[in-house]
């Protein structure tokens, strides 16, 4: 779609918006804006895999337990929890005053309250087979569920495991009625009713979303005061983010995520700040992101070739021989931390600043000098594998390597064929991101469980190390969660030592939004959560 006719688009949606207004339903400043690029594919809590889809189930549905914006388990449906001792069974008490959003298939009343039994329902369907729901995993640890009666739900573990209560605040788990699920069928992603801050109005697939104001919501913000504040939520889906930027500083979106290339430059400094021009219309919010940026190296053989990737000598080179610093500073305009520790990120309690590598061109070189002469080789040559994306990070790295005496070749190909074969162990070097699912180091870690080497899991490097392996089994199993870190940290410097790969810089969230939005948080695990905002009315 052309910038024109993207354009074109949302301001006929904005006057469709418009419209509406007119009649008298609620005002421009009551209505929370903002633009989904990678548009929607499912309003259902079970296809809730992608960011544009959490985003979106996030205000319709809650679960048993939410995160606040530290990562902190709260309460939500259910009202306190209880464990055992052998950290295996979980009781959850849930509350009285949660409602189903109105609507005609509850009969004459319209809604009713979530029970315990309406968990038992949800869990059961993220389980069944014929759904296929990419969400299934998060219940692979449970043993069993029930219902002890309307307000008691119990889960049963096969074994313990400390970050369970993180996996529940996932919006898999959310819960739904049965009577929507039966009455839609698969039409439900279209048709969803749940229990959150704002309720479905109107979705017509890549044009836009609508959401209403859930006026019998259960939750009160620490006031006192009902939640939620806005009256909708409006949602586009121009595909373009320059013609999304350019709605945005028009002042037609409230909100948008992230930096694109096409604009980075136009809105922040090479410092990472906001550009003097921007100070008294934007809001900008950046914080620490779940996510580490690296290049992998798959560490057997490849088409029974002699792998140098092997040695460590030659995969600590290269994590010694680039300026991590120097390229978030000139390629991200400084957003971002450059991954100067583990392969944890910052943003989880386990973090803790362990020194990794840093920028020593003369001990790469020396590195590669040494592995020379110990096999008798002199021409060493790698690839690294990317998408388009990550090309400029790439070129950076390769100009870098280059320098050491490490001829470095670049390979571009599509983001699907990239995903292919890191899965098949078919590239050498590839770029890629682990984003946390849940809130805990272990998500991390299992990417280096010899058990979980692909295709079995992934261990998309599939690092092998006995040590290491034996620590993970031990902090599985430990409840402490102050021994859990200890574990955790031990297994990263077993990463750093080892370099199965090279981190290249731990993320960050940032948020732009117009100086009139009030309550917008940020959080580490990126989640967008509108129940707390305020849109107040622009100064003239």
């Amino acid at each position: 779609m052309s910038l024109k006719n993207s354009i074109a688009l949302l301001m006929i949606i904005f006057l469709l918006l418009s419209c509406g207004n007119r009649k008298g339903k609620f005002k421009d400043e009551q209505v929370f804006r903002y633009n989904e690029h990678a548009n929607i594919t499912s309003l259902d809590p079970a296809f809730a895999k992608d960011q544009r889809n959490i985003w979106a189930v996030n205000q319709l549905f809650n679960g048993l337990v939410q995160l606040d914006d530290h990562l902190k388990i709260k309460p939500d449906i259910a009202k306190a929890w209880e464990i055992s001792e052998d950290g295996k069974t979980y009781k959850f008490k849930l509350r009285n005053d949660v409602l189903f959003h109105k609507h005609i298939l509850f009969g004459k009343d319209s809604t009713r309250k979530v029970k315990a039994q309406d968990f038992e329902f949800s869990f059961n369907r993220l389980l069944d087979a014929k759904i296929a729901s990419p969400g299934g995993w998060v219940l692979q640890n449970v043993a069993n569920f029930r219902a002890q009666n309307d307000s008691i739900f119990t889960i049963q573990l096969k074994q313990a495991f400390p970050p369970f209560l993180g996996l529940l605040a996932m919006k898999y788990c959310s819960v739904i009625p049965k009577e929507a699920v039966r009455y839609f069928g698969n039409s439900f992603r279209a048709n969803p009713i749940g229990t959150g801050p704002f309720k479905f109005k109107l979705w017509i697939e890549n044009t836009k979303l609508i959401l209403r104001k859930n006026k019998r919501y259960h939750e009160l913000n620490s006031v006192g005061e009902r939640l939620p504040h806005l009256e909708a939520v409006a949602v586009t889906f121009l595909p373009d983010k320059q013609s999304e930027f350019l709605q945005f500083i028009q002042g037609n979106l409230d909100f948008i995520k992230s930096l694109d290339a096409s604009y980075k430059d136009e809105i922040l400094t090479k410092k990472g700040e906001l550009q003097p021009k921007y100070h008294g219309q934007v809001n900008m919010q950046k914080g620490a992101y779940l996510n580490t940026e690296y290049l992998g190296i798959y560490l057997n053989t490849i088409d029974g070739d002699d792998n140098p990737l092997t040695s460590k000598l030659i995969r600590q080179a290269i994590n010694y021989g680039f300026d991590r610093e120097k390229m978030i500073k000139f390629l991200r305009n400084g957003i971002g931390t450059p991954a100067l520790h583990g392969f944890i990120p910052k943003g989880l309690p386990s973090f803790n600043s362990q020194k990794g590598y840093t920028y020593k061109p003369k001990k790469a070189r020396e590195l590669l000098e040494t592995y020379k002469s110990e096999n008798e080789s002199e021409n060493l040559e790698i690839t690294i594998t990317t998408n388009s994306n990550y090309l400029d990070l790439c070129e950076f790295i390769q100009r870098e390597l280059q320098k050491i005496g490490l001829k470095t070749n670049i390979d571009v190909i599509p983001p699907s064929t990239l995903r292919q074969g890191k899965a098949n162990g078919k590239i050498p070097i590839f770029r890629a991101s682990w984003i946390a699912d849940y809130p805990d180091a272990e998500n991390y870690l299992s990417l280096f469980y010899s058990n979980n080497c692909i295709p079995n899991g992934p261990n998309y490097t599939c690092f092998r190390n006995e040590n290491f392996d034996k620590l993970y089994e031990i902090s599985i199993k430990e409840v402490n969660a102050e021994k859990r870190y200890s574990l955790y940290q031990k297994m990263d410097s077993i990463i750093i030592a080892e370099a199965p790969i090279v981190p290249l810089y731990y993320d960050q969230v940032i948020r732009f939004s117009q100086k009139n939005i009030q309550g917008l948080g940020v959080n580490p695990i990126d989640l967008l959560t509108l129940k707390n905002v305020r849109k107040v009315k622009k100064d003239k």
